[in-house]
């Protein structure tokens, strides 16, 4: 997060200045005032830290308590300067006597289980510079009266908490504040004045709340910005073309909003920003970045807006880039040539974007060498994959290509990927074998090739997958929160707000896949999901499966598999979607807390399952079936004796007046032959 290294940072100095009475904290005595102040905090909040290292029996001198820091330079002698109490389990609420700590300049109570509100008497400590409440659930509004008393407070910290009220109104008394967050609350109602006359500002973060309005101009007050998260709120209209004023800014943080019109022109010509993040919006026009000045932008967002192409030539300028993601924009478009000049790039999305050309797109793309994350969905519509096998992504990933309605093979191009981790096929008109060359990706965890039309079978291959056997999965995480969509259900998309969200995946359903399922399938004990559903596949379900010890999902659905469900399978403690409906299945449905969840549909259409006690049983002859019958009974013979039979019938009939129509004929025939 981005508090953390700043409050690091600023506890770092506080400690530095504190070190002489730190060395000597054993020798400490602890004032009597402070002590009954921390023993009224005691009776407050439970945590296990009250058991050792805050025994007020034992140990009487608080100064040797665990998260206390005294000092003993001050004018009244030592008093506790600190409570550095933050990942304690802290359960419980505040209590108002931690008034009494005159002397507290550091309050970290962060990472805890505390409730209800805050004391309003926290705020009248003359001395406190840092309150860090973060992650905790405290409810109520933020205490008014802010730093009227208090006023050199540097860090104030309420992330994620319940807060709920309006942001307080008396904020311009906090004149040394360099840090604020309110993010993750529940605040609402627009943001007040006192927000635009913190003149020392460095870090303001106020995302995931309901604050609503327009953006004033008053942040271009706020000239020592760094940092600015307003993100996943209710703000609308223009963004102000404040950014000139604002010289120092290198993060901008706008994204899930109401933003609509242009792109200022100080927003798209500030050379300090680094990362500008202003997706899911309803901004519109043409993407315009001066990225002759913009030569430190590392990392773009502009996803999920109303953007109009085509893709502009001037981005390949910003040679700095590490991230962006222009997806679900109109773009309309082939990918500019110069963008082979973006040798920084490591994460590009333009998924959803009427992108054109997937031949000249990936011959493009290739030459920049550190790209790792390539999502390219929803696009080149009925085109064919290009098969140029000596293209090369050396340092692949993860590459997402659903939903496009491809044509064409797996190209060979793909196995030269050797870091791939993750691959998205799905929802393409992909046909021919699936490449038994899967199997040599050492890194591969997720894999889905479901609805396309891959014939033969299930490469043993797959089974062999060593990250999906013992190996570490871990795909490194973007600058920014990079957001993955993988194409499914027509057009409906998964998203991921991080790349690790992927659970390993093996997706192989709406296939024409035939044959059995291997056994060896049974070592991939990392795999979460198992998809073979709407194939063609046979045989038993092996017994090993019980193997894949983490497999959360398993659809084996609509398939021919014959024989007894594994009793073993009942060891799959994590199962929590299964599904064999539609198969031939037999015999009686293992008996575990898991399968006794299933709802009927998981077993439907197979006639031998029960719950009862019943068993497969034994293979009868094979029986001929109704075609077979019919060209047994239609043979030479037969045929020569029905010809016989009719001449002689017709003849006996008009011989004796009897005229037959021709239509009745035929109906009382094909009754006979068995139609």
């Amino acid at each position: 997060m981005a508090f953390r290294g700043f409050c690091l940072f600023f506890l770092a100095v506080l400690a530095l200045s504190f070190e002489p009475w730190l060395l000597k904290s054993e020798k400490l005595t602890c004032n009597s005032v402070d002590l009954g102040a921390l023993i009224g905090f005691y009776n407050c909040v439970d945590s296990e830290i009250f058991g050792s290292g805050w025994n007020k029996t034992a140990s009487p001198d608080c100064c040797s308590w665990t998260g206390v820091i005294c000092d003993s330079s001050t004018v009244s002698g030592t008093r506790v300067v600190g409570l550095e109490l933050g990942s304690k389990r802290l359960t419980g609420k505040i209590c108002g006597s931690l008034a009494e700590l005159y002397h507290l300049r550091v309050l970290n109570l962060s990472d805890n289980y505390l409730s209800g509100s805050l004391p309003a008497e926290l705020f009248k400590l003359q001395n406190l510079e840092v309150i860090d409440v973060s992650n905790n659930d405290f409810t109520g509004s933020i205490n008014r009266g802010m730093c009227r008393t208090s006023t050199g407070i540097r860090v104030l910290n309420f992330y994620n908490n319940h807060f709920s009220g309006g942001v307080p109104k008396d904020l311009a008394n906090c004149t040394s504040l360099h840090y604020l967050s309110f993010a993750k609350n529940s605040l609402s109602g627009s943001l007040p004045e006192s927000v635009f006359q913190l003149q020392n500002i460095r870090q303001l973060y106020l995302q995931d709340n309901w604050i609503s309005g327009l953006l004033n101009n008053g942040f271009g007050n706020l000239s020592n910005l760094v940092k600015l998260d307003i993100s996943s709120n209710m703000f609308y209209g223009d963004l102000p073309d404040i950014f000139g004023s604002l010289t120092r800014l290198e993060r901008f943080s706008a994204n899930t909003n109401l933003f609509t019109g242009r792109l200022p022109t100080s927003l798209v010509n500030s050379p300090s920003l680094q990362m500008l993040y202003l997706n899911n919006n309803s901004l519109s026009g043409s993407i315009n970045l001066n990225c002759s000045a913009m030569k430190n932008l590392v990392s773009l967002d502009l996803g999920s807006n109303l953007f109009h192409g085509p893709i502009p030539d001037s981005l390949s300028f910003c040679q700095r880039l590490i991230v962006l993601n222009l997806a679900r924009n109109n773009l309309n478009s082939e990918l500019p040539n110069d963008f082979k000049n973006l040798q920084a790039l490591t994460h590009l999305s333009f998924s959803n974007t009427r992108l054109v050309n997937i031949s000249s797109t990936l011959e493009i793309l290739q030459h920049c060498r550190n790209l790792s994350i390539l999502v390219l969905s929803l696009n080149f519509y009925d085109e064919e994959i290009p098969d140029n096998v000596n293209m090369q992504f050396n340092n692949l990933k993860g590459l997402v290509l659903g939903n496009c309605k491809l044509r064409g093979s797996i190209p060979q191009w793909l196995s030269s990927c050797h870091k791939l981790q993750l691959l998205d096929l799905s929802w393409n008109h992909l046909g021919g074998t699936i490449p038994s060359w899967f199997g040599e990706f050492e890194s591969l965890f997720y894999l889905d090739l479901s609805n396309n039309s891959f014939k033969g079978e299930i490469p043993k291959s797959l089974s062999l997958l060593q990250t999906l056997i013992s190996g570490n999965i871990s795909l490194e995480e973007p600058v920014s929160s990079f957001q993955l969509y993988t194409g499914r259900q027509g057009g409906q998309g998964l998203r991921y707000k991080q790349i690790s969200g992927f659970r390993p995946t093996l997706d192989l359903s709406y296939n024409m896949l035939k044959g059995s399922i291997w056994p060896g399938f049974g070592n991939l004990k990392r795999l979460h999901v198992f998809i073979l559903k709407d194939n063609n596949l046979s045989g038993n379900i092996p017994n090993n499966i019980s193997g894949m010890s983490r497999l959360e999902v398993l659809d084996l659905s609509h398939n021919k598999l014959s024989g007894e469900i594994p009793i073993s399978m009942a060891n799959l403690s994590f199962l929590s979607a299964f599904n064999v409906s539609y198969n031939q299945l037999c015999g009686k449905i293992p008996q575990a807390v898991q399968f006794d969840t299933f709802p009927d549909t998981s077993f439907v259409g197979n006639i031998g399952l029960c719950r009862a006690l019943c068993t497969c049983e034994p293979e009868q002859p094979p029986t001929h079936s109704f075609g077979e019958k019919k060209t047994k009974i239609i043979g030479l013979p037969f045929g020569i004796g029905v010809a016989t039979s009719f001449v002689l019938t017709v003849t006996g009939c008009f011989m004796s007046g009897w005229v037959l129509s021709k239509p009745k004929k035929r109906k009382n025939t094909a009754t006979r032959i068995g139609y």
